[in-house]
């Protein structure tokens, strides 16, 4: 019985992941919008996640990077260093100024780059929820088995 529960959970959460997949990236976006709007440069969590996303899939921005002429952190420091495409060419002047900044840090923005990355990762992430959902179902049936074995075999021993 506990096997079926635990079962029917993992097949309602996925369930559930599949049909709300559009409002998750909706919650991505607006989250993330927020991180850069609150981005302030110091080790922070947030500020942490927006510089490791724009570091590991060379992005800048949620849309582009003049997402940050808004940002309270461009009217002080510019763009930050992790928009840049090469830290040597990429000075402070530079990052202060759209214009200049355009060539020297990246133009793409994180969140197509995120989605599409969460996309090409959903065929792994099903393959794998779907082989765990076959070992689950073959381990309900081998317990219906060996129980049905016990109950057999209990009333042949009196």
């Amino acid at each position: 019985m506990f096997l079926i529960l635990i079962f029917l959970v993992v097949l309602v959460a996925a369930i559930v992941g599949f049909v709300f997949r559009h409002e998750i990236k909706d919650s991505i976006k607006k989250n993330y919008e927020v991180a850069v709007e609150k981005y302030n440069g110091t080790k922070d969590e947030r500020s942490n996640a927006v510089d490791t996303i724009q570091n590991m899939l060379h992005c800048c921005g949620v849309s582009n990077f003049t997402d940050w002429k808004t940002t309270d952190y461009f009217k002080q420091n510019g763009i930050p260093m992790s928009c840049c495409k090469s830290l040597d060419n990429c000075t402070a002047g530079d990052r202060k100024d759209l214009d200049k900044a355009k060539g020297k840090v990246y133009e793409n923005g994180c969140f197509n780059l995120v989605t599409q990355t969460m996309d090409s990762k959903m065929s792994i992430v099903a393959g794998i929820s779907f082989g765990t959902a076959c070992f689950q179902l073959i381990g309900i049936f081998l317990a219906c088995c060996l129980s049905r074995a016990i109950t057999n075999n209990q009333y042949e021993m009196v």
